[in-house]
C-alpha cells in the first residue's frame, strides 16, 4: 500500500484539534507497541491504537475517523497505564469520538432501541451510552 504524505496534513487541522481536546502530543510516541498489546478489545478494533497513533503522526486522520477503533475503545486506561511515554490514548480516543461527533454523526439511534431493551437495561448504561455515542 502507497502511502503519500502531505506536509500540510501531518500537522494539520484535525491533528492539532485531536492534540488540543486531548491534552496529549501524538508525536510522543515511538511505537512501542504496548498499547496495542495491553487492549482487552483490540482484536475487535479495525485500527489498532498504536496504529491510531501512527495515522495521526502522519496527518492521516480520516482514515481513524472512518474506522470502528473509537467506538470500539472501552476507555478502561489500560492503554495509558501500559504506555512508557505517558500518553492517554483513551484522551486521544475520547478526542476522536468528539470530532466525529461534532459533525453531527450519531453512533446509535436512542429511537431505535426496542422498548424492552429500554425497560431492561440500567438507566446508567443508557446514559453512558448517550453521552459516548450521541452528539
Amino acid at each position: 500500500m502507497e502511502l503519500r504524505l502531505n506536509p500540510l496534513e501531518v500537522k494539520g487541522y484535525y491533528v492539532n484539534l485531536v492534540e488540543s481536546i486531548s491534552g496529549q502530543n501524538v508525536f510522543d510516541c515511538y511505537h512501542c507497541g504496548k498499547c496495542t498489546a495491553g487492549c482487552p478489545v483490540a482484536d475487535s478494533m479495525d485500527i489498532k491504537p498504536q496504529q491510531v497513533l501512527r495515522y495521526l503522526q502522519l496527518g492521516k486522520v480520516e482514515r481513524i475517523l472512518n474506522a470502528n477503533t473509537m467506538w470500539i475503545c472501552a476507555a478502561c486506561i489500560t492503554c495509558t497505564v501500559r504506555c512508557p511515554k505517558g500518553i492517554d490514548i483513551a484522551a486521544i480516543m475520547e478526542a476522536l469520538r468528539m470530532i466525529k461527533l461534532r459533525e453531527n454523526y450519531d453512533r446509535i439511534h436512542p429511537n431505535r432501541i426496542p422498548q424492552d431493551d429500554l425497560e431492561e437495561l440500567p438507566p446508567i448504561a443508557l446514559v453512558s451510552a448517550f453521552r459516548k455515542l450521541t452528539p
